[in-house]
């Protein structure tokens, strides 16, 4: 039986770096927590590189070659305008036909993974230097800003900052309010528990 899993990971932004990781280790714990899931540091390439001619096959045989022992790959990017319905899967398609020998996975964040933050907003009230009074919007995943709507909510008056501020709200957003909110965030649940225990 496997007693440990190592996933190696693609992200487009440098907040990302910092904040998959602990969004992963979270996960884990809830999905299988008598594993130990090993998150080694992502690896940050371009969202405009990974859409190129063989840029995510070069990205994935490269992660997968310079990491001892991984067990699955996941690739994190943001959908923006695009639609994670056609986007996804081409992605998708094009992993895994790169790296057939290793399990994979491509999620988009619908429409940014800041959006996950807003499908769990009122379980962020009060914490991480944003208002008291927070409240889920009627569609987390549609507007376009998620950074700004973060932003406005801050009671600091200092701007939302990927690189300061996502790590600490990946570490204690509500990942069960995200579910429910966001079918991004849950398509995320499901294919994190797919490279952890091999289920879909």
């Amino acid at each position: 039986m496997v007693s440990h899993v190592r996933i190696a990971t693609l992200v487009e932004g440098h907040g990302e770096v910092e904040a998959l990781p602990v969004l992963l280790r979270r996960l884990a714990l809830e999905i299988a927590p008598e594993l130990w899931v090993d998150v080694p540091e992502p690896r940050r390439v371009g969202r405009d590189s990974l859409l190129t001619a063989r840029g995510i096959e070069s990205a994935v045989d490269q992660v997968v070659s310079n990491i001892e022992g991984v067990t699955g790959v996941l690739v994190l990017l943001d959908a923006d305008d695009d639609c994670p319905a056609n986007l996804g899967p081409a992605l998708q398609a094009r992993t895994r036909a790169a790296r057939p020998d290793v399990p994979s996975a491509v999620v988009l964040a619908n429409r940014e993974f800041e959006a996950w933050f807003l499908a769990a907003a009122s379980s962020l009230g009060g914490r991480r230097g944003l208002a008291r009074d927070l409240q889920v919007p009627p569609d987390p995943e549609r507007p376009r800003g998620c950074k700004e709507w973060l932003t406005k909510r801050r009671v600091d008056g200092r701007p939302y900052d990927p690189t300061k501020h996502q790590a600490g709200l990946a570490a204690v957003f509500d990942l069960g309010l995200a579910r429910a909110n966001s079918p991004s965030f849950d398509k995320f649940w499901r294919e994190v528990e797919y490279l952890i225990t091999g289920n879909r």
